[in-house]
């Protein structure tokens, strides 16, 4: 077996969340790479919406996913997100590729194709990756794993507040909806679903600023990083 000599940090969790937002925190304060799993579900969705692929042919799938090639690219204070070289980092923020993501999510090939990608982004590198399946499919062995949820109706307004800030018009009633079918989604889906990692840390931050979040991680971090 090969020694790892990068630092690997997993969160994963609920929707809406704040999962990234901690995430890109997380990585900022200790220079590591931030990886956003769930926006290459995003653009994988974005992709197959855009040239019409059909969900149930597993041959048109597999040829798509041949095409689709997905970057990171920092800038400033923001990571980009890349399809193909196209900037589609607030595309893929839209409410019509939230309503798709979790059904494209469950299909079995993408999910392979996304875990191998993911897996080539984290070698020899320290990263912090969010998702809803890091800690337990693509990074098992991950040196630290955070387990993250709030309270439904918390989730729904950060989301609401989100998306109108944005100029977007949608109800809460919507979001509610749209929330509750990817948790549905995601927590029964057959392909990795969503589980909470039994070595996972717990952290609810339903009431809890995003200060006292990236605080509680952190403190997390030093605690591994002194064990190790």
């Amino acid at each position: 077996m090969t020694t790892r000599h990068n630092f690997i940090i997993a969160i994963d969790g609920f929707s809406s969340c704040g999962k990234s937002t901690v995430a890109k925190a997380l990585a900022k304060k200790l220079k590591f790479v931030f990886i956003d799993s769930g926006a290459m579900y995003r653009a994988v969705t974005l992709y197959f919406l855009r040239e019409g692929i059909d969900m149930k042919d597993d041959k048109a799938i597999a040829e798509a996913l041949e095409n689709i090639h997905i970057d990171f690219i920092p800038n400033d204070d923001k990571t980009e997100i890349h399809l193909n070289d196209e900037d589609i980092s607030d595309e893929i923020r839209q409410m019509y590729i939230s309503d798709m993501v979790s059904e494209v999510s469950t299909i079995k090939a993408v999910r392979q194709a996304m875990v191998k990608q993911q897996q080539k982004l984290g070698r020899r590198r320290n990263i912090v990756m969010d998702g809803r399946d890091i800690g337990t499919t693509v990074f098992p062995d991950a040196d630290m794993k955070i387990f993250m949820t709030a309270d439904p109706q918390v989730r729904a307004n950060r989301r609401y507040l989100e998306l109108t800030n944005k100029g977007e018009q949608v109800t809460i009633d919507e979001i509610v909806k749209n929330l509750a079918h990817r948790d549905h989604i995601d927590s029964t889906r057959e392909e990795s679903p969503l589980r909470k990692a039994e070595d996972a840390i717990v952290l609810d931050n339903s009431y809890m600023s995003q200060e006292d979040q990236l605080t509680f991680v952190i403190d997390e971090y030093t605690k591994r990083r002194a064990s190790k």
